[in-house]
């Protein structure tokens, strides 16, 4: 079985967390690339320069397979891991969560931390709205006109989004289809007469 889905936030979503004075404040923000992550991170340091610590995770990827968490301060894994470790657990990627610490003045330990990091992120999330997406292919056809019949009876039965198409003597088309489904409709292509995948 290929997994050709996965869950990220639709949208920016916030959450909150105080414990002994201590305010976390928590984003969690949908993002693609690690240029966007860093875009992100930057903006809110700016945005909450007066705070004690900016701590964040992410995840990338359909394969969830690119991540880092940053502790920016804190004891060391007292922040980023836990806000990491919600994201895992909820399964999700494509997803920055930051959060933004501002001290109270007393201290919360290292147990204490882990637990307000870990609330503040699980707070974003509870108040995002989660989507699954499928991670799809792109296929691109060739094949003689006289056979567009053949490949449109395949495309309306498969339901791929067609991308691109162009029909003269010579035809091609692009089509999304989901990862999954992506080897059965290339056969079903194939067995139509000229074409052949580009």
């Amino acid at each position: 079985m290929i997994n050709d889905s996965y869950k990220t936030v639709k949208e920016l979503a916030e959450g909150f967390y105080s414990e002994k004075r201590s305010r976390f404040i928590s984003y969690i923000i949908p993002v693609r690339t690690v240029e966007e992550v860093k875009a992100e991170i930057d903006k809110y340091r700016k945005q909450y320069y007066d705070a004690r610590h900016v701590c964040w995770a992410y995840m990338l990827g359909a394969d969830r397979t690119t991540f880092r968490a940053n502790d920016d301060g804190e004891p060391s894994s007292t922040a980023g891991k836990p806000i990491l470790g919600q994201i895992n657990s909820n399964e999700l990627t494509d997803v920055l969560i930051v959060v933004i610490r501002y001290f109270g003045g007393i201290e919360l330990g290292t147990s204490g931390l882990i637990v307000a990091y870990r609330s503040a992120a699980a707070d974003a999330i509870a108040h995002a709205e989660i989507e699954e997406r499928t991670v799809d292919e792109e296929i691109t056809v060739a094949f003689e006109y006289p056979y567009l019949n053949g490949i449109m009876r395949i495309v309306k039965e498969d339901n791929p989004t067609i991308i691109s198409q162009q029909f003269e003597m010579d035809c091609e088309m692009t089509l999304r289809i989901r990862k999954g489904e992506a080897e059965r409709l290339k056969n079903r292509l194939l067995k139509v007469e000229t074409a052949r995948l580009l």
